[in-house]
């Protein structure tokens, strides 16, 4: 089922390339594995994939460490949920890209600490398009203004930026929250673009995503 689904969102996201004029070279999948076991990775792994999004420390390193995962060298993982300062420690080195720096503070430790590391760390900057309460990420122009700082601290780099758009029941309504997404990346001199989901991927590709991030229609409803 999973190579399957897999087949028919590459279908997807090919068509939406060539609407768009883009080269699908320039569009990376992330299959979010979130809440289904290594097992579920490990097919989708069988089938082509070789980038998987989680969004929770614990979970990830469960995942990471399995024995049945640990030969897949070239599997790479981006972290995409929520990250507490305290759990910083277990993603450097181990990941390919966090995409969700959605604060100063987060940026600033995860500087100090990849420092000592010696070896830089690739993120992006989570936006908060909506303004929505309940979704973290800097507000636009809070981005604005702060961004010449945030490319100052040393041990990151900053790829790009990351969106989660208000939900809409037409994938069509969250095409001017895509180009909002788009317009602040080239603004800020940026390449990587990480915004749509299951349920919108199409447009934000057409709307110049570079990365879309797509669970529920790989691995089925949670």
């Amino acid at each position: 089922m999973i190579a399957d689904n897999l087949a028919a969102i590459e279908a997807r996201i090919c068509a939406a390339c060539a609407r768009a004029g883009r080269d699908r070279a320039d569009v990376a999948l992330i299959a979010v594995s979130k809440t289904f076991p290594a097992s579920a990775v490990s097919e989708a792994y069988e089938a082509g994939q070789r980038l998987f999004g989680e969004n929770y420390v614990q979970d990830w390193r469960a995942k990471a460490e399995d024995p049945a995962l640990l030969p897949h060298r070239d599997l790479g993982w981006h972290f995409i949920g929520k990250l507490q300062r305290n759990k910083i420690k277990y993603l450097l080195g181990r990941v390919a890209c966090i995409q969700t720096v959605d604060r100063w503070s987060l940026a600033a430790e995860l500087s100090r600490r990849a420092e000592a590391r010696g070896a830089p760390e690739s993120v992006l900057l989570q936006v908060n398009l909506g303004a929505e309460p309940t979704k973290a990420g800097f507000a636009p122009d809070v981005l604005r203004q702060r961004f010449e700082d945030l490319q100052a601290l040393p041990g990151i780099q900053i790829q790009g930026v990351m969106a989660i758009p208000p939900f809409r029941d037409d994938p069509e309504e969250t095409r001017p929250d895509h180009q909002a997404l788009r317009s602040l990346r080239d603004e800020l001199g940026l390449q990587a673009m990480s915004s749509g989901m299951s349920s919108d991927f199409e447009v934000a590709i057409e709307e110049g995503a570079t990365i879309i991030r797509v669970g529920t229609a790989i691995f089925g409803t949670r």
